[in-house]
């Protein structure tokens, strides 16, 4: 047996309606984060127009991927034009109740996206989402997140420091993914160990959800 993860990012509050949708095509649960998403426009950007977004993650059994896929696009086509997107990626082995499934080999399309991570400390996804779109990405998505402590991190009135950080999520098109790249990992607030990562992860099945 083989997984796919269904992510979807849509406007905050439209969450609801992608999990209802998943689960009465099969799906058997999933994961909704808030974050909030970076103008594709530097000027939109550089004002500060931002907006709220549900992140959902869906994980699915191949044999079920399209029922929910196609679902979710029929749930979302007659919300507004420009309400998100959806893509899939391959997963491995999945645990759950104590059980482990799945591990067969990935199988890889010829994808035309890839999936930009980057986790750094918080308050420069702006500077690296700035970074990309010079690089020719679009938009991006920001969830906010914290590191996790060793024993031997500093510690303030006996509690250890955990670093606050974002998760930034940048969809790009294939050819752009090493520029983008290279773009990012030149940064300032990711030149010293440990200040952050970033890595990317092919995408399949890119959709803008909306009225088309």
């Amino acid at each position: 047996m083989s997984f796919t993860l269904i992510t979807t990012i849509v406007s905050h509050g439209k969450g609801d309606l992608i999990m209802d949708s998943a689960v009465k095509a099969g799906s058997f649960g999933g994961t909704v984060l808030h974050g909030r998403g970076i103008s594709p426009n530097a000027i939109a950007a550089a004002l500060g127009i931002e907006s709220a977004k549900d992140i959902v993650f869906i994980l699915s059994e191949n044999e079920s991927k399209s029922s929910i896929y196609n679902a979710i696009l029929e749930a979302t086509k007659k919300e507004r034009a420009h309400l998100g997107c959806m893509f899939t990626s391959p997963a491995g082995q999945l645990v759950k109740g104590g059980n482990v499934t799945g591990g067969e080999t990935l199988m890889t399309e010829n994808n035309a996206q890839d999936l930009i991570t980057v986790i750094l400390n918080s308050g420069y996804a702006d500077d690296a989402m700035d970074a990309a779109r010079k690089a020719g990405a679009g938009g991006g998505t920001v969830i906010k997140a914290r590191g996790t402590a060793k024993p031997d991190d500093p510690q303030f009135f006996g509690m250890h420091i955990v670093p606050e950080k974002e998760t930034l999520l940048i969809v790009v098109p294939h050819e752009k993914k090493d520029s983008v790249l290279d773009a990012i990992k030149n940064l300032d607030c990711l030149s010293q160990p440990g200040s952050g990562i970033a890595y990317c992860s092919p995408v399949n099945g890119f959709v803008l959800l909306g009225k088309k």
